[in-house]
């Protein structure tokens, strides 16, 4: 996980509508960025649906929302339409924003283990410094969490 106070890395990545986005393109607005693990699972369609329902709350406080995985273009284009996303799902195939967020890592399931999604939580200010860091992250509990973490 990369250290609070440090310049957050920037990315150039598709959206669920193929557009590129860059980090420096929110420059002078608060950044959530999270990364998730895989599209349309349990835990990730709760933590998108809890972010894409309080979008009005974070907009408020001028913050945007920025989910990554490594899922393609199309597979968050059908994530966006089946749950009304109304936020910027990023596409990581090459994990070059996932890798450069240290995200990356070994994970245990069932005895198994493999080399997949932490995830994980920034809050990234105007300036572009992570500010806060969460990984273990509570998909349910996220949403609540980060607008917690704005006031």
């Amino acid at each position: 996980m990369l250290e609070i106070g440090t310049k957050a890395p920037d990315f150039s990545l598709p959206d669920q509508n193929g557009v590129v986005h860059s980090l420096s393109d929110f420059t002078g607005k608060k950044v959530i960025l999270y990364f998730y693990p895989r599209d349309n699972t349990p835990g990730c369609t709760k933590q998108a649906c809890g972010f894409s329902e309080r979008g009005p709350q974070f907009q408020e406080k001028n913050a945007v929302i920025i989910g990554i995985s490594k899922d393609s273009v199309a597979s968050h284009k059908r994530f966006e339409e089946k749950f009304g996303l109304n936020f910027t799902l990023l596409a990581d195939p090459e994990l070059e924003a996932i890798k450069a967020y240290d995200v990356w890592q070994e994970k245990k399931l069932y005895g198994k283990v493999s080399m997949g999604v932490v995830r994980t939580t920034y809050l990234i200010n105007e300036e572009g410094v992570i500010v806060k860091a969460f990984d273990k992250v509570k998909a349910a509990d996220n949403p609540e969490q980060m607008l917690g973490e704005l006031e």
